[in-house]
């Protein structure tokens, strides 16, 4: 869709709008970031869903995106970590966001929850999950 609106003779109009949108994105991150070292929220707005299950709606899997996005636009890294399993037994994660080249402090956040919550799950995560194939 954004290669064709670019392709349509929409450059001008939604470029210049997108790079001031991107600019604010960024300013309120760095706004965030003067405050705290990381900031956490969910990855997704929703659960997981199967492998295959959303493959014939293409909107359903980008909304799923909505909460990367913004990490994305502002350059800042961001990793997600599993966090348990939904009632369906489908992984539940969230994401840890750091400022623009805190790549490291990211690792060291994502290793000390990855051995803090295998512990209490005593193991890996997805060696606990079922079979994530929609024809189960």
């Amino acid at each position: 869709l954004g290669t064709y609106a670019l392709s349509a003779g929409y450059y001008d109009a939604y470029y210049g709008s997108a790079q001031k949108v991107r600019t604010l994105i960024q300013r309120d991150f760095a706004a965030a970031f003067a405050q705290v070292d990381v900031l956490v929220s969910p990855t997704t707005p929703t659960t997981a869903f199967r492998l295959g299950e959303k493959i014939d709606d293409p909107l359903a899997m980008y909304l799923n995106d909505v909460a990367t996005i913004p990490v994305n636009l502002a350059g800042v890294p961001g990793i997600s970590v599993p966090a348990g399993l939904s009632d369906d037994g489908l992984p539940v994660g969230f994401q840890v966001i750091a400022p623009a080249r805190a790549d490291d402090r990211l690792y060291r956040i994502g290793a000390a929850l990855e051995a803090a919550l295998e512990e209490r799950w005593g193991g890996p995560l997805l060696d606990r999950a079922p079979e994530l194939e929609t024809n189960r």
